[in-house]
Order: C-alpha cells, then sequence, then structure tokens
C-alpha cells in the first residue's frame, strides 16, 4: 500500500493529462453523489454515471487544455497577470463550459411539463444561479487575505 503513494506524484508528473481527467471525473462524481445524499434522497447513480460522462467527455480535457493555454499566453502570478487570466477566463472559457452544462441538462429541460418551468421551479432556477455564483468565485483571487 506505501508503494502506490510513491508512485502516484510520479505518474502525475509523466502524465499530466489523464491524470487531470481521471482527478476531475472523481471530483465532480464524487460531488454529484453527496449533492444528491445531502438533498435526503437515495444517490441516482445514472445521474453520477451521466455527470461523469460529461466531464471525461468535455470539462476534464477543455479546462487542462485551457488552463495551459492561458498560462502560457498570460504568464506570471503578479495581480495583473491574475486579473488578466481571470477576465479571459470568465469571458472566453466561461461561456463555453456553461453551454457545456446547458447541453448536458437539456434532455432534463426536455422531460419538464410546462408547470415544472415556471418562475417558481426549483430545477430552473438553480440550473441559472449556480454558473453565476460559480463564475463569481474567482474574486477570492483578487482580494489578498489581509485586509
Amino acid at each position: 500500500m506505501a508503494g502506490w503513494w510513491r508512485v502516484l506524484p510520479r505518474a502525475a508528473r509523466r502524465y499530466p493529462w489523464p491524470t487531470n481527467v481521471a482527478v476531475y471525473a472523481s471530483l465532480f462524481s464524487a460531488g454529484d453523489a453527496l449533492q444528491q445524499r445531502l438533498k435526503g434522497g437515495p444517490t441516482d447513480w445514472r445521474q453520477t454515471r451521466r455527470v461523469a460522462t460529461v466531464v471525461i467527455a468535455f470539462h476534464a480535457n477543455f479546462s487542462y487544455v485551457w488552463l495551459r493555454l492561458l498560462e502560457r499566453a498570460l504568464p506570471g502570478r503578479a495581480p495583473r497577470a491574475i486579473l488578466a487570466k481571470v477576465l479571459c477566463d470568465q469571458v472566453l472559457a466561461a461561456p463555453i463550459a456553461v453551454s457545456a452544462f446547458y447541453a448536458e441538462w437539456s434532455d432534463v429541460l426536455a422531460f419538464r411539463t410546462g408547470d415544472q418551468l415556471q418562475p417558481g421551479s426549483h430545477l430552473l432556477e438553480n440550473s441559472f444561479q449556480w454558473p453565476l455564483w460559480l463564475s463569481l468565485g474567482h474574486l477570492s483571487l483578487l482580494f489578498t487575505t489581509k485586509w
């Protein structure tokens, strides 16, 4: 068992892209399963499998390529470079990632009745507010921990 801990960092350095995809898939899938459990119901493994499929097919690969491209185009860790990276990420990559999110949810929305899609519907409300909050999550990079 102890041998695995020595092998994993070496494998991650040697194969960063597959490692990134595996980490993204496991984190997204675990997050989806945990969210289902926290809502109080049983875990829908079919939905978790769909989430993992979208992550493996698109999100992990897109994020890996995009962040490497962004780091090469705007190198550095200075506040100005970080701000430029965040702005580019939000203006260019966020719409693509959110579009993939809605493409994944389009089959779910297609099977909803009209009254379920009314403004009081929790599904539609949650699907619109989470991308906004996730995109605002980068704001913490702009502020220092000391005030």
